[in-house]
């Protein structure tokens, strides 16, 4: 067998979470039921199954790393036993990956039938887990992220996550939005009112199709915000930019200012600069623990549409050197 490390691909200093992420892509990758017509597809997958058995356990792992054994879990030097591993009841790895316990192989293949997925070869130790392992690679071979399925179904499709952007006037009311899934379907999705960004909605047998038959996955929409021409988002608060006419900011007065929920009255003090940022409490974007973020409201002075000649010729007055 050749080099455990090399086989995985992975350094020699991998730590272990690195050590399952590449075995797990190379059992989809190189599993006998994905390349049925490689002859050598059994053994690959074997020669894979042997590497992850001596790098997965600390114990083995640095027995091979100060050259105890080999990369088949045999002793440096170790002959005569036919299987290629250890005597006795110990067990080891013979040739071809397998695991062996006296005369009897404890892995040796796994395949597909009507019941799902099943497993032959079994000895008189069990392989500690390895069926979850694989169950939940299989599930993913047809590609993206699977959910868990019990023990003996049909592996069920990969679930897929879409960012659905929604407009704010829709976060606040609610309603249909349209959705179009990866498969060319569009489906309308009911967004409840109040939603918080980042919230899942799962759309059950609307992610990618079972490579083996079963059932599809599903499909998780995940609300965020669109943008809109008058509010900027900012967590949960919002920010615009009101006109302020000149008169009302010299007098002071009542200003309409714009929400999501529709327009409020705003008390503008008299001298108001332009640029100066009103707060207006619980009228921003709704918060996933309840409540509802502000609305800050930045006002900027604005002139008449038509030239006021009045008005101009005040501003040249007190322009005049001693005005």
């Amino acid at each position: 067998m050749r080099d455990p490390y090399e086989i995985l691909g992975v350094q020699r200093g991998a730590d272990p979470a690195e050590i399952k992420r590449a075995y797990r892509k190379l059992a989809k990758k190189l599993h006998p039921d994905a390349n049925k017509d490689d002859p050598k597809a059994q053994e690959k997958f074997a020669e894979l199954n042997g590497a992850h058995e001596i790098l997965s356990d600390p114990e083995k792992r640095g027995q091979f790393d100060r050259g105890e054994i080999d990369g088949e879990g045999k002793p440096r030097g170790f002959e005569g036993y036919p299987g290629g591993g250890f005597g006795g009841q110990g067990g080891g790895f013979g040739r071809g990956g397998f695991r062996h316990a006296g005369d009897e192989s404890i892995f040796e293949s796994f395949s597909f039938g009507p019941e799902g997925m099943r497993r032959s070869g079994h000895g008189p130790h069990d392989a500690g887990g390895f069926d979850d392992v694989i169950s939940d690679i299989l599930g993913g071979l047809g590609g993206g992220r699977s959910r868990g399925r019990a023990r003996g179904q049909t592996p069920r499709g990969a679930d897929i996550e879409m960012s659905v952007p929604v407009p704010l006037d829709k976060v606040v009311e609610g309603g249909p939005v349209t959705v179009a899934l990866p498969s060319g379907r569009v489906v309308e999705v009911k967004i409840p009112a109040g939603v918080a960004e980042g919230h899942r909605m799962r759309l059950k047998g609307q992610g990618e199709p079972s490579a083996f038959g079963g059932a599809p996955g599903d499909a998780y929409v995940i609300v965020a915000y669109a943008p809109h021409r008058d509010f900027r988002v900012e967590g949960n608060d919002l920010r615009s930019d009101v006109g302020l006419p000149l008169a009302t900011a010299v007098t002071g007065g009542k200003l309409r200012v714009p929400t999501l929920g529709g327009s409020v009255e705003l008390t503008v003090p008299a001298w108001t600069n332009s640029g100066r940022t009103f707060r207006l409490r619980g009228k921003g974007l709704p918060k996933a623990e309840g409540g509802h973020g502000d609305l800050l409201a930045t006002v900027r002075i604005l002139l008449p549409e038509t030239p006021d000649a009045e008005l101009e010729a005040l501003m040249r007055k007190r322009q005049e050197p001693g005005a």
